[in-house]
């Protein structure tokens, strides 16, 4: 267990991010056995495994431990913003201290009783080398499977879990937001405790702050919590996202086409994701549109009676009326049949 010491203004700079690169690096369990953990992203990269497979794949399925899928602290460098691009993450992961390389593979894979994998080990003497070949392949795997389509709609769906977890944190709470993540955190007086993932029992590791600030990364390729392996790594939370399930490719049922005719793609769109309640920016961030155009179309719908408006604080959330709820109904029945 890894316990978090946060005071009053520990907690006040809590702050959350995404990051291209730790998505880049934690995406590769797809590939891996630890695929089945994720059933609802495997139709959409088994359609990128033929690209993969160009690809230096055997160095890049060697970064993932098989028995637990953990991958080396230094492959998942900090975000310093809220939505970094991913060549400045580059630029941070080959700038990284040559001397950590070795050590880090060892944390890895050692107390796991694996040994460190043999594409690795072969470039043990020169890590300034590994390391670069590291970075050049993830650079590349990005490039060619990550960035054309996938990495739009999943930074939607990380943008989204963002906004959503920063308004439980105001309306609710820092116990709203630690257990809303996952059971696996809980929050005593002023403690975070993350349950590890950890092959061994051990005595809980108590981890001030101290000003270092908490960042929660929201991941699509993490069923649960973990942090980094190093203790004495800057304080950081990576989670499961909420709205995986949006990723998942699936067939358009008659429903939804009906649904599209009558409406028009983008309010029927629209409609179908307030069957729970969601806020503008919520909405723009899971379409990846602007605030602008997701008012006008709930505008719209809300003329029609298709929606019921409630205040939450300073926020306005929306959601089905009982109108809008009948008429999505077949295509929502449809889509949990296919789950």
């Amino acid at each position: 267990m890894i316990r978090f010491r946060l005071d009053l203004s520990d907690l006040a700079a809590t702050s959350f991010a995404y990051s291209p690169l730790q998505e880049t690096v934690l995406s590769l369990r797809m590939w891996t056995d630890h695929a089945r953990r994720f059933p609802v992203l495997r139709e959409t990269f088994s359609k990128l495994l033929p690209v993969f497979d160009r690809l230096d794949h055997t160095l890049l399925t060697s970064l993932v431990a098989r028995s637990r899928y953990w991958v080396p602290d230094f492959l998942t460098p900090r975000p310093h913003t809220s939505a970094p691009d991913i060549r400045h993450e580059l630029d941070v992961l080959r700038a990284t201290d040559p001397a950590v390389v070795g050590p880090g593979l060892e944390q890895t894979f050692l107390p796991l009783g694996e040994p460190v994998p043999a594409r690795l080990a072969d470039a043990w003497d020169d890590p300034s080398r590994l390391l670069a070949d590291i970075a050049d392949a993830l650079e590349e795997y990005w490039e060619q499977c990550l960035r054309p389509v996938w990495w739009r709609r999943a930074r939607a769906v990380l943008e989204a879990d963002i906004a959503y977890r920063a308004r439980v944190l105001v309306e609710g709470g820092a116990d709203a937001l630690f257990t809303g993540i996952s059971s696996q955190l809980s929050w005593t007086e002023g403690m975070v405790a993350v349950e590890r993932n950890s092959p061994r029992s051990s005595a809980p590791t108590d981890i001030p702050i101290d000003g270092r600030r908490l960042l929660l990364t929201p991941s699509c390729f993490a069923d649960g919590v973990s942090t980094m392996l190093s203790s004495q790594a800057l304080p950081h939370i990576v989670y499961g996202t909420r709205g995986l399930a949006t990723l998942a490719e699936r067939p358009e049922p008659p429903a939804a086409r009906a649904l599209e005719r009558l409406l028009g793609a983008p309010r029927a769109r629209l409609l179908t994701l307030l069957a729970e309640p969601a806020s503008t920016t919520e909405l723009a961030h899971r379409l990846g549109v602007t605030p602008a155009a997701v008012s006008q179309h709930l505008s719209i719908l809300k003329a029609a009676h298709l929606l019921e408006r409630t205040r939450h604080g300073r926020h306005i959330h929306y959601r089905h009326s009982a109108l809008g709820a009948a008429l999505c109904a077949p295509h929502l029945a449809r889509n949990s049949d296919n789950r």
